[in-house]
């Protein structure tokens, strides 16, 4: 009787190995005991879903068509979604018709057909820095280069951005221009404009993802980048439920001019054929029921008081000699803590759980030139009284480290 040796099975792809998984993930792992106060999530509060207004949506559609709704539907995305989406898009300054859109599961799923569709092993993408976590790492699976462009306290330089492009060739630009992940800074909008007539020098796409724009606190909303004329043939704006009405429903959105948008829909089909058609017909149902602008308004309400509560407590929670962003909306604030005194936000997050407390450190969100003494907070899950504690605990975690 021959015995046969077994012979391994082949190892996995180079890029699953090159490419780490999320260290938000990974802290939110640690950090889920209910008494640990959780600075370090992204997630919308849950408690301000508008549960009655979604279970009626779907309670309609099961009983009105549910044939429809739990059959296949086509890869670009139900015509009702996309022509509601198109109206709220086009009364926002932006053209648009149901056509210019393809339905996606969540706008991080847009990125990943925007990689495949655009991005060949080598290619050069250019990010702000620091950047948007879950998009380095779909660029990075890609095989992309990933090239950080220099950002000040209003986010990319369109200097620098011209002379990366000059140098690199890129094949694209991805920001968050607008309440930016992690910093939640906003771009004025003459750098937006600047970036625009950048991308129609150099010839690069700009990829303008946009999941926080409507959860506006304070101030003047600026322009997508999308709506100036140098832009218009080379910027894909991408959308998403997650913050407005609920993340579990998975649905984005990304317009984008026909060829690329075509080029998608093909990625599209390889990946999953289609969105879940019983969430798009409850998501366009609960449009057509009920006021989602008068939703978000009440939402960013609540996120604003939560955001200031934030503001007040920092000052006595953190080292003298911090600095802090205020953003005017979205979920996130970036703390920057003194250059002297040897902080390291990952070395001392280990401090901070002791004190059941957490937050994200800085330097994952980084390509070149990480900062250790930086660091992400979330400020819409915890209501005011409970942020006060937490930074409180954070306070005594870093006086003990």
């Amino acid at each position: 009787m021959t015995v046969t040796t077994p012979v391994p099975p082949a190892e996995l792809a180079a890029r699953v190995a090159t490419v780490g998984g999320s260290p938000i993930r990974d802290i939110l792992a640690v950090t889920a005991r209910p008494e640990v106060i959780n600075f370090a999530g992204g997630l919308p509060a849950p408690e301000l879903f508008d549960t009655d207004g979604v279970a009626a949506a779907f309670a309609h559609v099961l009983a009105s068509e549910p044939q429809r709704a739990l059959q296949y539907s086509t890869t670009e995305g139900e015509p009702a979604l996309r022509a509601a989406l198109a109206a709220r898009t086009t009364a926002r300054s932006l053209p648009t018709t149901a056509d210019d859109l393809l339905i996606t599961t969540g706008s991080q799923q847009a990125l990943s057909l925007l990689a495949t569709a655009l991005i060949e092993p080598g290619d050069t993408v250019l990010v702000e820095n620091p950047c948007y976590l879950a998009a380095l790492q779909t660029f990075g699976f890609a095989g992309a280069r990933i090239v950080a462009v220099p950002c000040d306290a209003d986010g990319i330089d369109p200097d620098a951005l011209d002379a990366l492009a000059a140098e690199h060739r890129p094949k694209l630009l991805y920001t968050v221009p607008t309440f930016q992940n992690p910093t939640g800074r906003t771009l004025p909008a003459e750098r937006r404009a600047a970036l625009a007539r950048v991308a129609a020098r150099r010839g690069l796409w700009i990829v303008e993802d946009d999941p926080y724009g409507e959860l506006r606190f304070e101030g003047e909303r600026v322009p997508w980048i999308a709506t100036y004329e140098e832009a218009r043939d080379r910027t894909v704006l991408l959308g998403s439920f997650s913050k407005v009405m609920a993340p579990g429903l998975r649905l984005g959105w990304l317009r984008a001019p026909a060829a690329l948008r075509r080029a998608c829909a093909v990625a599209k089909q390889a990946a999953d054929l289609h969105t879940p058609t019983v969430n798009q017909l409850a998501a366009a149902r609960y449009l057509a029921d009920r006021d989602l602008d008068a939703h978000v308004a009440k939402v960013a309400a609540v996120y604003g008081s939560r955001r200031d509560a934030m503001l007040a407590g920092l000052p006595d929670a953190l080292p003298e000699g911090s600095t802090w962003t205020r953003p005017e909306g979205g979920m996130f604030l970036w703390v920057r803590l003194p250059a002297t005194g040897g902080h390291d936000s990952t070395a001392l997050l280990g401090k901070a759980v002791e004190n059941e407390v957490a937050y994200v450190p800085g330097a994952p969100f980084h390509i070149t030139d990480a900062d250790p003494t930086t660091l992400r907070l979330c400020f819409v899950t915890q209501e005011p009284e409970e942020i006060a504690e937490g930074l409180r605990r954070l306070g005594r975690a870093l006086k003990n480290q």
